[in-house]
């Protein structure tokens, strides 16, 4: 049995103890310290998500990207559990989707738009000391890391988390792909892969 649900509820449990002005502050630190990375500051095309919640805060850092000329696709959420993307245009141009999630109003650009991107930035809710990643269970960004691994992309790999979800040990599957950075509040760490 995998030890990845109980680990999961405990983290999820934790985060809907913050207030919103937890996540609201801890958003304006992330975009700043996020934007300065360079994989991200460095990038033409991110492949980013909207956070919903008291998921760490991806908004500010949307329109800081955007603001430079960088191109961000944002996920459209499939039937299937599989990733479609479209173009974040601004705030304005979000809408509701399935799931309480937020996505763009535009064009849908493919699975296969995620390989022109040279970061992406993954939804999680914990990371270890290898850079293992803890998702929430759905499979659609382990769709994603497989796509393009069998492409042969390697674009930057990031996640922003809150300071306590860096953990000693993420349970890890076969199919589960170390990220290159981590960004929480207090400050960036990179992997070496």
């Amino acid at each position: 049995m995998s030890r990845k649900p109980p680990l999961r509820q405990e983290l999820l449990a934790a985060r809907r103890l913050l207030t919103a002005e937890d996540v609201g502050n801890a958003a304006s630190v992330l975009a700043s310290t996020a934007a300065a990375l360079p994989e991200l500051a460095d990038a033409r095309t991110v492949a980013a998500y909207v956070s919903v919640g008291r998921e760490p805060g991806t908004h500010v850092l949307l329109d800081v990207l955007r603001a430079r000329g960088v191109r961000v696709l944002l996920p459209v959420l499939m039937a299937d559990n599989d990733l479609d993307w479209g173009l974040f245009e601004g705030a304005d141009h979000l809408v509701p989707s399935g799931r309480g999630l937020l996505e763009p109003d535009g064009p849908r650009l493919g699975p296969r738009a995620v390989l022109e991107a040279d970061a992406v930035l993954l939804p999680g809710l914990a990371v270890d000391g290898r850079g293992m990643r803890l998702g929430r269970g759905g499979g659609s960004y382990d769709r994603v890391l497989a796509r393009l691994s069998a492409a042969g992309a390697h674009p930057a790999l990031v996640v922003l988390l809150y300071d306590d979800e860096v953990v000693t040990r993420v349970p890890e599957e076969p199919h589960d792909h170390p990220v290159d950075a981590v960004v929480t509040p207090a400050g960036a760490r990179r992997f070496v892969r």
